[in-house]
């Protein structure tokens, strides 16, 4: 059984690669819930919904958001009635995201992802980390801004000073589900609003120190792959490097995957980590996400 820990943009690419190399059944996605929030009168689950398409096979992997070849005919009616939506939803995700708000009706979070993956068609497990609203502030240099402000409206263009966000409490299977897994595979996703919300939630290093943890840097050189990850890094205080992910990981991480531009800070990471994967991790194709999780799972087996 393997887990991995997710957000929305680089770990959905190498779930890809997963998913044609694992059974999809041996398989659990505990997801960031950090940004979740009502839009236009819908309950947005961005990342989750990212995850669930991804595994469907619907994901719009051009903008890592949405459905593919989807429509906008509600969003573009909605602006021609003076209403425009500060998040662009395409019809087929809008009711998804119409269905999990009427679920939750009734059912957790949890429990309305889990129906909605049945229905899909998804053999593996995708869990919210939380059945708990929370909040994300960014703090910046025009202001306190909400995420999906900063990251929709302002184009990730202001200078972040911090990142203040909620401690909510795990969704009921997660910690059972990183102690019963082979092992933890935290994805490349921004390690400050994506990874760090599922590592503070109570019992979850504790739980990564009992099995096998293997991490892929989203950073390569001094940049994020792809994201405003490196600024927020900054803005915290972390190195903006995959030696400074490695530090981030240090209590339960096990095995370090970088990319070959980083070849360089291999002996300074095994300083802290037991062992360093060196391959291409720029998900480009499918065979570049397949060798990426054959890789991984070396890591995990050899």
């Amino acid at each position: 059984m393997i887990c991995v820990l997710s957000g929305g943009t680089g770990t959905p690419k190498l779930l890809q690669g997963i998913k044609e190399v694992v059974n999809p059944e041996d398989l659990s996605i505990i997801v960031n819930t950090l940004e979740n929030d009502y839009f236009s009168g819908v309950y947005v689950s961005a990342d989750i919904d990212t995850v669930l398409y991804t595994m469907a096979d619907m994901i719009n992997d051009e903008l890592w958001y949405g459905v593919k070849n989807d429509t906008f005919i509600t969003n573009e009616r909605l602006a021609e009635l003076s209403s425009p939506e500060l998040l662009r939803i395409g019809d087929i995700d809008r009711a998804t995201k119409i269905q999990k708000t009427l679920l939750m009706q009734n059912h957790s979070l949890e429990e309305s992802v889990d129906i909605q993956a049945r229905h899909m068609g998804i053999d593996s497990k995708i869990i919210p980390m939380s059945n708990e609203n929370s909040e994300i502030k960014i703090l910046t240099d025009i202001g306190e801004l909400e995420f999906h402000e900063f990251l929709i409206k302002h184009q990730c263009e202001p200078e972040v000073k911090d990142i203040v966000f909620s401690n909510v409490t795990p969704a009921g299977s997660v910690i059972d589900t990183i102690k019963n897994s082979d092992a933890v595979i935290i994805g490349p996703s921004n390690p400050v609003t994506s990874i760090m919300p599922i590592l503070s939630l109570k019992g979850v290093k504790e739980a990564l120190k009992s099995t096998h943890v293997v991490a892929v840097s989203p950073i390569i050189g001094n940049d994020s792959v792809s994201g405003p990850a490196s600024k927020f890094m900054k803005a915290l205080g972390i190195e903006v490097s995959s030696l400074g992910v490695a530090e981030l990981y240090k209590d339960f991480l096990d095995v370090m995957v970088i990319d070959e531009k980083d070849e360089n800070l291999k002996d300074s990471i095994c300083e802290i980590i037991n062992k360093v994967i060196i391959t291409n991790t720029i998900m480009n194709s499918s065979d570049v996400k397949i060798n990426l999780t054959k890789k991984i799972l070396e890591g995990i087996y050899i």
